[in-house]
């Protein structure tokens, strides 16, 4: 359903038990999201049009929304 109004290259946010000893936390593009991943621990953020995700140099990726919209 997402991939209705996002496009497949949109990040998505992960958070697993956050807070919690098992916490992960992973970025993937909508189109490989797995919905079978998504439970009642996990954190989602389906970002926006304007969201990127660029690698900080060792293999972390960093998702963010730039403040102004065109």
């Amino acid at each position: 359903m997402l991939l209705r109004h996002r496009a497949a290259d949109t990040p998505v946010v992960l958070g697993r038990d956050v807070g919690g000893a098992g916490e992960r936390v992973r970025v993937v593009c909508l189109a490989d999201l797995d919905p079978v991943e998504v439970d009642m621990r996990t954190l989602l953020i389906v970002g926006s049009l304007q969201t990127r995700a660029v690698d900080r140099g060792d293999g972390v990726p960093v998702v963010y929304t730039p403040r102004r919209y065109p």
